[in-house]
């Protein structure tokens, strides 16, 4: 036997002695999810509105504080201006963030009574959509209150909406409504609105929490006096979901369970329909810092998601 081959056999007896990896080590490692996560900027809301952080400083703790990299930015921390948007675009892309989603709140009222005022706010959107645009994200979301009759407003909303989606289509942006309050919190009439556009860029973006229809904005934090079922709103919701869900947060328990919300229950909701996209981390409650609110909502959705694989 040469030397070669004697060097060969004593490498395969000393590897025959080594123990065996444990199988439990391969079954624990974690499970693709059937979604990917991003975060939503009004998680941070009150440091943002305190000043004790920056959107331009969004992608940078998206990444390195809560290992989330795709991002929804909200309109009122933006400045729609080129400079601004050149720096949070370079800032995003040194760090491997996704700008996935603008969201609108402050460019008018798309379901004015006036006729005037819905055309300024489709131009005053189409601007932001433009923002978008520049920064990477695929969509924007928008708001459909009013607390005019259901049928009136879901004529407006109907005709701006379709407006909108064909203004902005040239873009390659999407347009999506959220359940926001008033009569956007009934799951059924958001979505026979998208139906009614039917145009392939407009949709929706059911939100986990906001079915109060006695709240401006649709919070379900509080008591509410006139709430919207919230699992029979996502699912009526989800057929048009377009660009992403929101995982509204409120509480948690000991266990990680949000006290409000039944996360198993939303998430086979989402599966079932085939959505495959971004769900965006969206904390919202008083009740403990908003980073300790975007881990637990974090956590929740990746042990409950893994789950659902």
């Amino acid at each position: 036997m040469n030397t070669t081959r004697r060097h060969f056999l004593g490498q395969l007896g000393t590897l025959a002695t080594l123990p065996l990896l444990p199988a439990i080590d391969l079954l624990d490692a974690p499970k693709p999810l059937f979604f990917k996560i991003s975060l939503a900027q009004w998680s941070l809301h009150r440091a943002l509105l305190k000043k004790e952080t920056t959107t331009l400083d969004f992608p940078t703790r998206a990444r390195r504080d809560f290992g989330i990299t795709a991002v929804e930015y909200v309109d009122q921390f933006v400045k729609n201006e080129p400079a601004y948007l050149k720096e949070l675009l370079k800032r995003s892309q040194d760090e491997g963030v996704v700008n996935h989603l603008l969201m609108i709140d402050t460019a008018g009222n798309l379901v004015d009574t006036d006729g005037a005022k819905r055309a300024d706010a489709i131009t005053r959107h189409y601007a932001w959509a433009e923002a978008a645009k520049f920064l990477g994200c695929k969509t924007i979301r928008v708001n459909l209150q009013s607390k005019d009759s259901a049928d009136e407003v879901r004529k407006r909303a109907i005709e701006s909406m379709g407006r909108l989606a064909e203004k902005i289509s040239p873009l390659g942006i999407n347009v999506v409504a959220e359940n926001h309050g008033g009569h956007s919190s009934d799951g059924s009439w958001m979505a026979s609105i998208a139906k009614a556009v039917g145009k392939p860029n407009c949709g929706l973006l059911p939100d986990f929490g906001n079915f109060c229809q006695s709240h401006d904005w649709g919070s379900t934090e509080k008591p509410c006096e006139k709430i919207y079922d919230r699992y029979k709103g996502v699912s009526e919701m989800l057929p048009y979901a377009k660009g992403g869900v929101s995982a509204k947060s409120y509480r948690f328990n000991a266990q990680g369970q949000e006290t409000t919300i039944d996360y198993a229950r939303m998430l086979k909701l989402v599966k079932d329909a085939g959505f495959k996209g971004y769900i965006g981390v969206e904390f919202e409650g008083e009740g403990m810092a908003e980073e300790e609110g975007i881990r637990r909502t974090k956590a929740l959705l990746e042990s409950v998601g893994s789950k659902l694989v």
